[in-house]
């Protein structure tokens, strides 16, 4: 199965990317938008997720990869939630802010700006490839 490409997005004082780095390991929980819950429950163990700083920073930093497909989220009081273990792959050598892939053509359909709500999106493989290109990153 060829590897898919997400992008996660997780507020900085919330859970940034080097709390990951840190833990090895983090459960991706908390997620209550039926659209991103489908794609969580689309990964596919290997798949790359860029991390990415909302709120604060606004910036891909990290890349992380899918070590446990989607189960049942326990932190949810209700309804049919889902979660997914990653685990840290690589940080960006450079950040590649929101400004940088807005004024970019190659990342004009990007999920993250035309599904700017979601916390969870799908990128294609040349939309992941180029902002690690921007961030000065080879995996």
């Amino acid at each position: 199965m060829a590897t898919q490409y997400w992008l996660i997005k997780s507020e900085p004082y919330k859970y940034p990317f080097e709390q990951l780095v840190k833990d090895k390991k983090t459960t991706w929980d908390g997620v209550r938008s039926f659209e991103a819950r489908n794609n969580l429950r689309a990964m596919k163990k290997g798949d790359l997720a860029l991390f990415y700083h909302s709120n604060e920073g606004k910036e891909v930093v990290g890349v992380a990869k899918v070590v446990t497909e989607a189960y049942a989220d326990k932190s949810a009081d209700e309804g049919d939630w889902s979660v997914v273990d990653f685990a840290p792959v690589k940080a960006l050598a450079q950040a590649v802010t929101l400004t940088t892939i807005k004024d970019d053509a190659k990342l004009a359909d990007i999920a993250l700006i035309k599904r700017s709500r979601l916390s969870v999106v799908p990128v294609t493989k040349v939309e992941f490839e180029r902002i690690l290109a921007l961030g000065k990153t080879k995996l």
